[in-house]
């Protein structure tokens, strides 16, 4: 097989990605992708994914699609970076150590500043505490910025808010049916400012012990992860892994907002983002509203204060807004918009390093 034949790198040449890392340890057990996008307007950012991936081509699909979107959330939300992703396989509850992520930053330290790493779904601070005994090019430290879960939940809610603003004509929250699809980190922290403003918050999520906590720690109602669909509600957050919104949920779901946290919601984005619109329902663009993270991870690259970054974060609203009233202007799906408008910053500050 030629070079040009490589179906990776014609899969990298679809997407426009950069450069992709693949990571091999046997002595800790590490097997993981590190995926570079773009860094036109800078170095890539983005987590790092622990999860039980069903095989080495499933992760390889996840971190380049996760990768793509870190360049869009970035550029959409006005940084100074470049995006990238990276997965380790195994499962995060049973195969951690210190020398797998001591090893795992070392890959890192060998791109060279060229992509930065934080903490992404299965992966805490203190797992950052490791990578970072091997390399500097990481983000999400205690003690500096920290879990940037926090201020992703608040990014989120703020955009939610905004969506009820243009679908019911107040960004209330109070009294309207919430779905919450996964109450991890980001979700938690997301039903905490929903249960505060009186939602009627149901939420679900594959691990019972974190499920039983949270239901109780907030009081709201819990359902089995199969059935969050058919709850009658007024908005749907997924918050957990992508591509809930397919042809087979959306027969089901009976929102007329799908806002929430999770990464590449829509299965197939042409296919399911022109489906929503259709049926009336306002999608927030996954990588616009769940942009917090990033925004406190940037704060911690730059030295900026945890104040910046959330009211940074707060600016989530009017960007989501924005696009939301541009779609109905044009009759364009939001993540059209969305996409348009990091493609467009990209474009613009690419021709200002070129003509240096």
């Amino acid at each position: 097989m030629s070079l040009t034949e490589n179906p990776i790198i014609s899969q990298m040449s679809v997407m426009g990605h950069e450069q992709v890392l693949f990571c091999n340890d046997s002595a800790t057990g590490l097997k993981a992708i590190i995926a570079i996008h773009n860094t036109v307007l800078g170095p890539a950012l983005g987590g790092t994914r622990m999860w039980t991936y069903s095989n080495e081509i499933e992760a390889l699909n996840d971190v380049l699609r996760l990768s793509k979107g870190m360049t869009y959330k970035n550029s959409i939300s006005g940084l100074n970076l470049g995006g990238g992703k990276a997965v380790i396989i195994g499962d995060a509850r049973t195969m951690k150590s210190e020398a797998l992520f001591r090893r795992f930053g070392k890959f890192v330290e060998s791109l060279a500043g060229n992509y930065i790493t934080a903490e992404d779904v299965g992966i805490s601070p203190s797992d950052m505490n490791w990578v970072n005994m091997e390399t500097n090019h990481v983000a999400g430290l205690p003690g500096k910025s920290g879990d940037p879960s926090p201020v992703t939940a608040y990014g989120v809610y703020m955009g939610m808010k905004a969506c009820a603003k243009v679908q019911f004509g107040s960004d209330s929250l109070e009294g309207k049916t919430i779905a919450v699809q996964g109450v991890g980190h980001v979700g938690e922290y997301l039903v905490k400012h929903l249960a505060a403003e009186k939602a009627n918050v149901v939420i679900t999520d594959i691990h019972e012990e974190t499920l039983k906590r949270v239901a109780n720690e907030y009081g709201v109602k819990v359902v089995a992860p199969n059935e969050i669909y058919d709850v009658p509600m007024d908005i749907y957050a997924p918050c957990a892994m992508g591509a809930t919104i397919n042809d087979e949920t959306l027969s089901r779901l009976t929102c007329s907002i799908i806002s929430g946290a999770a990464n590449n919601q829509l299965a197939i984005e042409q296919k399911h983002g022109l489906e929503v619109m259709n049926r009336g329902i306002i999608y927030a663009p996954d990588y616009t509203i769940n942009a917090g993270g990033v925004i406190n991870c940037f704060s911690e690259v730059e030295g900026l204060s945890s104040e910046w970054a959330h009211t940074k974060a707060g600016e989530i609203y009017t960007t989501i807004l924005n696009i939301i009233h541009r779609s109905k202007e044009a009759n364009i799906p939001t993540y059209q918009i969305a996409n348009k408008m990091a493609e467009e910053r990209i474009a613009a500050v690419g021709i200002v390093k070129i003509n240096k």
